[in-house]
């Protein structure tokens, strides 16, 4: 059987994407091959680390990448699927391309505000709106 791939883009890579990637090779690495990138790649966030480690996905590992050296490699994709918010969407990357592409818009953690804790707290919620929009996602193909 041929895995469909699917590539997350975000403007950093460091948060949604990188959440969007590990749930779907958690959840379908049997039916995918995934791969995330970004506009403008920065460094992962270290509260979305925590709270991917809080449901046993380890990303610390994980490097951000950038859309265009995805794009200079020719590759291609059977699903783009963009996950910046409706306030980013004009600056989240368009990725070339025959396959179909999707937007899921989540807020962006990085610009959550408020104590260590209530970041963590909104960065759960998108966490597991992730979560819950890929298994929808997964049922579907």
């Amino acid at each position: 059987m041929n895995k469909r791939k699917v590539f997350f883009v975000c403007v950093h890579n460091s948060a949604r994407s990188q959440m969007a990637e590990a749930f779907l090779k958690q959840l379908a690495c049997d039916k995918f091959e995934v791969e995330s990138a970004g506009l403008e790649p920065g460094r992962l966030n270290p509260i979305v680390v925590e709270v991917m480690k809080e449901v046993g996905i380890d990303i610390s590992p994980n490097k951000t990448k950038s859309v265009f050296d995805f794009y200079k490699q020719g590759k291609q994709y059977d699903y783009v699927i963009t996950v910046c918010d409706e306030s980013q969407s004009g600056a989240c990357p368009v990725f070339p391309g025959k396959g179909d592409r999707l937007h899921w818009s989540f807020a962006d953690p990085s610009k959550f505000e408020g104590t260590h804790e209530e970041k963590l707290e909104q960065t759960r919620k998108v966490r597991d709106a992730i979560k819950r929009k890929i298994e929808k996602w997964i049922d579907t193909k």
